[in-house]
């Protein structure tokens, strides 16, 4: 197991971790948390050399995905970089990347009544006023479960604030940084059901933020 401990924060600099090799050849993974070696939890960078490609499998319960870079594909389409994308539950497909691509990958973190099929272009999706400087673009809402994409202005700092459910955050570009630290494009956050911090930053960053969804896994 890897970071299965949902009362401890978590901070993972994806950049700096080694690649490991996954059952697929061509595909390679930096894990961020796991429940097991190839079953049930699992968050993950993954990276598809071009032309590297998984057999048909399904997801019992869910799969989430950003892609990063590149272009990654199955049999339903193809999705650049900056796309949101989540299969849910009993759901499968055969993903392939034809000139490589690097993700954001998590599984098996569904509700089993969360039945969306969300495909999101993030490059293409209206930023909406958030509070102070910030723009929010929502991904996904289920239940106490809350996701987007944060954008935060140079020099922007938040009010102390505690997190209902806990916090995970990935960052995209920039530096996120709060009390605790400072945090580079590439960096994993995970923290705690009613975690608090005092957020900031000093140029223009953007990350992905999850809410509200580490009450059943804390508990």
């Amino acid at each position: 197991m890897i970071n299965m401990d949902f009362s401890k924060k978590v901070v993972v600099r994806s950049a700096e971790a080694d690649w490991q090799p996954s059952p697929a050849e061509g595909v390679e993974r930096k894990p961020l948390e796991r429940e097991d070696a190839e079953r049930g939890r699992a968050s993950s960078i993954v990276r598809y050399a071009p032309g590297a490609k998984f057999a048909t499998h399904q997801h019992p319960l869910g799969e989430e995905i950003f892609v990063l870079e590149g272009v990654f594909s199955d049999e339903k389409g193809d999705y650049p970089a900056g796309t949101y994308i989540r299969n849910p539950p009993g759901s499968q497909h055969a993903p392939f990347s034809d000139e490589g691509c690097t993700l954001f990958v998590k599984l098996h973190q569904f509700s089993s009544s969360d039945d969306a099929t969300v495909r999101i272009n993030t490059n293409t999706s209206p930023w909406l006023q958030g509070q102070g400087g910030l723009q929010v673009m929502p991904l996904h809402s289920f239940e106490t479960e809350h996701c987007a994409l944060v954008k935060w202005p140079a020099g922007e700092v938040f009010k102390s604030h505690r997190h209902f459910g806990g916090e995970e955050i990935l960052v995209l570009s920039g530096e996120f940084m709060d009390e605790h630290g400072r945090y580079p494009a590439g960096t994993w956050i995970r923290s705690p059901h009613n975690s608090a911090h005092t957020p900031f930053v000093e140029k223009e960053t953007i990350i992905y933020v999850k809410t509200g969804h580490l009450l059943v896994a804390e508990s």
